[in-house]
C-alpha cells in the first residue's frame, strides 16, 4: 500500500522528535551566563573604537563570507534594523576579551547584507548592569517623544549579585544620528524585575491593535511574556505563552521573535520572485521564534518555533504540543532574530553560529564566533502542519562568481540530487565532511566527526540529521573557513555546522548527483 505524503511527513517528524529526546538526555546547559567581571557599581565605560586593521583575515579560521568583528567575542545578534538604505547589526560583544563577559552592544552596518563595516561599540554597561540582548525599532511617528524616525533600542539591563546574574530588567535608549550614538532613557528600567528570568525584548508595531508589542523570554522559567505600549516607555502585561515540553524539564528560553508571514502555495526556490508570488497566497499565520538551550535536536542550543495566531494580546499555537519544529537542524544556529523594517516586506534573519556546549572552547584566536549568512523566511505546509522555510537571501546569489573545478576556502556548491546521494568534502590531510540524502526516508545528514579539529569538546563530534518534508532536488552548500551551511534550494531544510579543518577542503566527490562549484566574489 502506498503511504500518503502526509503520513510520511508525520512519521518522519515523530522519529526526529524521538531521536532528539535521546540526544538531549545529558544535562549540558551549565554555562549559565556566569560572571560579569566589572564592578556592578562602576560607571558606564567609554565605548572603545574597534581595531579594524585587516590582519585578522589571514587567521586560519577567520570567515570570509560571514560577519565577524576585528577581534574579541560575539554571540547573539541584537537590534537588527533597516533604516535609510542601511542594515544595522548590533550584537552581544565583549570589548575586553575572547570569552563571554562584559556584555555590550557591538555595531556594524551594511548596504547589502554581505559587506559589513564595524562601527564604534554602541553601548556598554551602566549602573543598571551589563547590556544583554534586545531589539531596535524606527519610531517614525515619534510615539516616544525622542523625535520622528528616532532609532529606539530596547534591551535587558542585567544587574549582578556577586558573580552571578541577578536582576534582568528592560531598558531603552535612543539615537537620532543613525545609530552612531545612543542616549539612555533617564527613567530606566521601563519594565522592572527582581530576578534573572526575563530578558531579550523583541519589539514591533502592531497596526491592528495600534500599539507596540514586546515579546520577552522567561529564561529558566520557560515561556514568553507579551507586553503592550503606546509610547515605548510605559508597558502593560498582556499575556503569557508557556509550553509543557515533555522530556525536557530544564530549558533556558531566550531571544524570542514574533512576526506574521504568508503561507505560499509554491516552493521558495533559488530563483523565486517575490512579486510573482503575490497571486499565490493562501493565508497568513504568525510565527513565534524561541531560542532554546539545551534541548536542541542534537544537543545544546538551537532555534525552535511555533506557528499560530496573534490577536494583539495573546499568541495561540495551532499544533501545540504535537510537533517540535526547529528552524535549523545543525549544531550551530542559535539566537535567530529578524530585521525590523526590512525592505519588500521580507523577513530576513541572522543567527549566531555556535553552540553553548563549546562556544568558549572553539579553536579561534583573535575572534570567537560569527553570524550565519542572511536568510529569508517563509511558510509552507506538509500534511496537516505548517513549517518555516528558509532560503539564502537574494544578496547571496549576487555574490556568486565564476564556476571553478575544486572547492575553495569560501565557495558555493550547488548539487543536483538523485533519490539517494552522498557528498564528501575532503582535504589532503584526510579530513572530511560526509553528507547523505535519502529521498525514501526524507532525510539529510551531515557527519563532521572527522572534519578536522574536533578534540576541544566531547560535544563537538556529531552526525546531524534533518527531515526534508518531501523530495530535495537541489542543495545549496555555503562553505567558509570554519562553517558549512546546507539548504534545500526549495527552502524546506537547513543545516548549519561549524568545522575546523587544518587546511581548506579542496576536493569533492558526489555519488548520486552532480555538483557545480562557484567562487564567491
Amino acid at each position: 500500500m502506498k503511504k500518503s505524503k502526509s503520513f510520511l511527513c508525520v512519521t518522519l517528524v515523530a522519529a526526529v522528535i524521538a531521536a532528539t529526546f535521546v540526544a538531549c538526555s545529558k544535562d549540558d546547559h551549565k554555562q549559565d551566563y556566569n560572571p560579569l567581571i566589572d564592578d556592578p557599581k562602576e560607571e558606564e565605560q567609554k565605548p572603545p573604537v574597534p581595531d579594524v586593521t585587516p590582519t585578522g583575515r589571514s587567521e586560519l579560521y577567520r570567515p570570509q563570507i560571514h560577519f565577524t568583528p576585528a577581534k574579541n567575542w560575539i554571540n547573539d545578534p541584537n537590534g537588527m534594523v533597516y533604516a535609510d538604505g542601511t542594515y544595522h547589526l548590533f550584537y552581544q560583544y565583549n570589548p575586553q576579551g575572547n570569552d563571554w563577559g562584559n556584555m555590550s552592544w557591538g555595531h556594524a552596518t551594511s548596504t547589502d547584507l554581505m559587506h559589513w563595516t564595524e562601527q564604534t561599540v554602541a553601548m556598554t554597561r551602566d549602573q543598571l548592569g551589563a547590556i544583554f540582548s534586545g531589539s531596535c525599532v524606527i519610531d517614525k511617528d515619534n510615539t516616544a517623544g525622542f523625535g520622528a524616525n528616532a532609532m529606539v533600542a530596547l534591551y535587558t539591563s542585567a544587574g549582578e549579585t556577586g558573580d552571578v546574574a541577578g536582576k534582568q530588567q528592560q531598558s531603552i535608549a535612543y539615537s537620532t544620528d543613525g545609530g552612531k550614538n545612543f542616549t539612555r532613557y533617564t527613567a530606566n528600567p521601563v519594565i522592572k524585575n527582581d530576578d534573572d528570568n526575563l530578558r531579550d525584548p523583541k519589539v514591533f508595531w502592531h497596526a491592528e491593535s495600534k500599539q507596540w508589542i514586546m515579546a520577552l523570554a522567561k529564561g529558566w522559567k520557560m515561556g514568553v511574556e507579551f507586553y503592550g505600549s503606546a509610547d515605548l516607555k510605559s508597558w502593560k502585561h498582556l499575556s503569557t505563552f508557556v509550553v509543557p515540553l515533555k522530556g525536557r524539564p530544564s530549558l533556558l528560553w531566550e531571544c524570542p521573535d514574533l512576526f506574521e508571514l504568508e503561507v505560499r502555495s509554491e516552493e521558495l526556490g533559488v530563483n523565486s520572485n517575490l512579486k510573482s508570488q503575490t497571486s499565490n497566497l493562501k493565508s497568513k499565520k504568525w510565527v513565534l521564534i524561541c531560542n532554546i538551550n539545551p534541548g536542541g535536536p542534537f544537543g545544546g542550543s538551537a532555534t525552535q518555533y511555533f506557528v499560530g495566531s496573534f490577536d494583539g494580546h495573546k499568541f495561540t499555537c495551532e499544533s501545540m504540543p504535537k510537533v517540535t519544529k526547529w528552524l535549523d537542524y545543525g549544531k550551530d544556529h542559535y539566537a535567530t532574530v529578524s530585521f525590523y523594517n526590512a525592505p519588500e516586506n521580507r523577513r530576513v534573519v541572522l543567527a549566531w553560529m555556535s553552540n553553548w556546549q563549546y562556544a568558549n572552547q572553539v579553536p579561534t584566536k583573535q575572534f570567537r564566533s560569527a553570524n550565519s549568512i542572511p536568510r529569508d523566511l517563509g511558510l509552507f505546509t506538509c500534511g496537516e502542519e505548517t513549517y518555516l522555510s528558509a532560503v539564502p537571501s537574494k544578496e547571496m546569489l549576487a555574490m556568486r562568481g565564476a564556476k571553478v573545478k575544486k572547492p575553495t576556502e569560501a565557495c558555493e556548491i550547488v548539487v543536483d540530487l538523485n533519490n539517494q546521494a552522498e557528498i564528501v568534502l575532503s582535504n589532503t590531510m584526510g579530513e572530511q565532511v560526509v553528507m547523505t540524502y535519502d529521498a525514501a526516508k526524507q532525510k539529510f545528514t551531515m557527519d563532521r566527526t572527522k572534519s578536522g579539529n574536533v578534540s576541544f569538546s566531547e560535544s563537538f563530534p556529531c552526525v546531524a540529521e534533518a527531515p526534508t518534508y518531501g523530495q530535495v532536488k537541489q542543495l545549496r552548500l555555503f562553505i567558509d573557513r570554519c562553517s558549512i551551511e546546507a539548504f534545500d534550494a526549495a527552502g524546506k531544510m537547513t543545516m548549519t555546522n561549524l568545522v575546523f579543518p587544518s587546511e581548506p577542503y579542496n576536493n569533492i566527490k558526489v555519488k548520486g548527483g552532480k555538483a557545480t562549484i562557484y567562487e564567491i566574489k
